[in-house]
């Protein structure tokens, strides 16, 4: 990581930056085919950043045309395993080349702390990318166990153009979670990132032509939900779609997925996510910082965040003073001042949803005022169990709710009580209690006496309502850009033919 830089340094990077405002298809930028545009605000100011190109159903249908020319003649797709490498390798190091660029481009457009995206987001994305192209010429196929007189072979093909819908909260670091194996798996790509923050990736994919990725392989369509979202999660000749974001706009690629050609969807969604603290856990200034982290980190605004504190009624008092004290070490602010941790929410619309949730404790420890009507205080609150509204509902926000319980049991049964299923953590001395409770938390990652969601190795994704069909990291996250096909090989017939 570079030396961070003054509040002041980064505001004059933001004057100069030029940002991309079009559209981004067959290696070029063009406008929207209507030639509407839509505005980009900074959150932490209100002023607009840019007229972004408001792209529509013709849009996609030129995209999709021009990805499936770039798969069916091979020109990425049929590429040898080790050319894609490099070429990937390759954006990696121009990413990182214009990483303060991208990090103060992310800041502005998304409210993000810049010490986050410095820190964080802009070196994740570059890893995430290295580490998926590393991994191309590295996955096998498999010969399947067969008699003497055959051969099967089990294969992976590229699915073929996918669409790869993006949320707001992390619009870098997701779009590498998606582009790293949809590109390395040889797929031709279109990515709709969220209206709120399109000009990162706008930016990528400019320097994914600059490594050397094809024109139609990676293209980019700003725009809103039903304009450009729907009609690439309807079109008939998209193969598969990879979405982030909220459970309710998930179920609607399943409808049009039913609606269109039954391509494959694989959702990661929302999370209400339980952080237990039991009476034997260790070291509770440590915990305390974790469970400040797991809540406050990007302004709540994570599918992961620890947004649930279950914790054992003999050490709450403790730990709420704790963690009180590590909150207040988290400065509120501009974003672009490296010395704040909490940024602006994304938007008017999120920012008074998440305020709809200050009032909903039973008492008030933190926070629970808004600032400038752009920022939420950190808060934190007892809710009187978990049945409360914002013991229930994603808040999204820099809100902890706090819900105390009398014992091992009792706290699996509450954290398991929601319609998610995506993190969870648990702190405890006890090895058994540990594992035990690990396995019995219904989560797709559960950590251990930490907050967190593993690193790129680990695949991520979550149970029930939180999403389904593939994982995003790890060597698994390349299964779903593939499609597995069996070659079976009879070697019968031809030894008789020689023979005779």
């Amino acid at each position: 990581m570079s030396e961070l830089l003054t509040r002041d340094e980064y505001a004059a990077i933001a004057d100069s930056l030029i940002l991309p405002t079009a559209a981004f298809v067959d290696g070029a930028y063009r406008p929207a085919k209507s030639g509407a545009t839509f505005e980009t605000v900074n959150p932490a100011t209100g002023k607009v950043l840019a007229e972004v190109a408001a792209c529509g159903a013709e849009d996609v249908d030129f995209a999709v045309t021009k990805a499936r020319e770039a798969f069916d003649d091979g020109r990425w797709s049929k590429l040898h395993p080790g050319e894609r490498k490099d070429v990937l390798i390759r954006l990696a190091k121009l990413i990182t080349r214009n990483a303060r660029e991208l990090a103060v481009m992310e800041s502005i457009d998304a409210g993000k702390p810049i010490y986050d995206c410095e820190t964080v987001d802009v070196p994740e994305t570059i890893h995430c990318i290295k580490w998926h192209a590393e991994a191309i010429d590295k996955i096998y196929d498999q010969v399947s166990p067969t008699s003497d007189d055959h051969v099967a072979m089990v294969v992976r093909e590229p699915v073929g153009v996918v669409g790869l819908v993006l949320p707001w909260n992390f619009p870098l670091l997701m779009l590498a979670w998606k582009i790293g194996p949809a590109l390395a798996a040889g797929c031709s790509v279109i990515v709709k990132p969220a209206e709120e923050t399109s000009l990162t990736a706008l930016r990528v994919a400019e320097l994914a032509v600059e490594a050397g990725v094809p024109r139609g392989v990676f293209n980019v369509l700003p725009g809103s939900g039903p304009d450009v979202g729907e009609p690439l999660g309807r079109h008939t000749d998209v193969d598969m779609v990879s979405f982030t974001g909220s459970t309710e706009t998930g179920r609607r690629f399943l409808h049009y997925s039913a609606d269109s050609n039954l391509k494959e969807v694989t959702l990661e969604m929302g999370g209400k996510n339980p952080c237990i603290v039991l009476d034997d856990a260790e070291n509770l200034d440590r915990v305390a910082g974790h469970v400040v982290n797991g809540a406050f980190w990007n302004m709540g605004e994570n599918c992961s965040a620890a947004s649930r504190l279950i914790v054992h009624e003999a050490v709450k008092e403790e730990l709420i003073e704790r963690v009180l004290a590590h909150a207040r070490e988290w400065a509120l602010g501009d974003p672009l001042d490296p010395e704040n941790r909490v940024g602006a929410l994304v938007s008017k619309a999120h920012f008074d949803k998440v305020c709809s949730y200050l009032d909903e404790g039973a008492k008030l420890h933190l926070g629970g005022e808004a600032v400038d009507g752009r920022y939420v205080q950190p808060t934190v609150m007892d809710v009187k169990d978990n049945s409360a509204r914002a013991a229930r509902e994603e808040i999204f926000g820099p809100v902890l709710s706090v819900i105390t319980v009398r014992g091992f049991d009792e706290a699996i049964e509450v954290a398991n009580d929601t319609g998610y299923g995506l993190a969870a953590s648990i702190f405890t001395a006890n090895a058994k209690r540990a594992l035990r409770g690990a396995r019995a938390l219904k989560a797709g990652t559960v950590t251990v006496n930490c907050f967190g969601e593993g690193d790129i190795t680990t695949p991520f994704g979550g149970y029930k309502q939180s999403g389904f069909g593939g994982r995003d990291n790890s060597v698994h996250a390349h299964d779903q850009y593939t499609q597995m096909k069996t070659i079976w090989i009879d070697l019968a017939d031809d030894l008789d033919e020689a023979v005779a």
